[in-house]
């Protein structure tokens, strides 16, 4: 699996307002991606696209949502910080692991 190298792809958040899954996915985002940065490990720009402002993605993500995507992976329904931390090491690190 190839290593993401800078400058890194941004990372998207897709949800909606009024989402409590939504809020509690960029909590958890937010803390795991201050560790990545405290461990010297390479942090993305975090972008959010509110589906609902988009027929599109709202199509694509209503039922999935919260959504996490970067560079052509996406991780639906993120409610769980392991997975999150595990996708995150293997989209930026190409590793399986995480740091703890």
């Amino acid at each position: 699996m190839p290593v993401v190298t800078a400058p890194l792809p941004p990372l998207l958040l897709f949800g909606r307002r009024a989402c409590h899954l939504c809020d509690e996915a960029r909590t958890m985002l937010d803390a795991l991606l201050a560790d990545r940065a405290a461990h010297g490990l390479p942090v993305p720009l975090v972008e959010e696209r509110d589906i609902d402002t988009d027929e599109t993605l709202h199509r694509r993500y209503a039922l999935t949502i919260p959504v996490i995507a970067i560079d052509g992976r996406e991780l639906e329904l993120v409610t769980s910080a392991a997975k999150l931390r595990r996708f995150l090491a293997e989209a930026l690190d190409g590793a399986a692991g995480a740091v703890s």
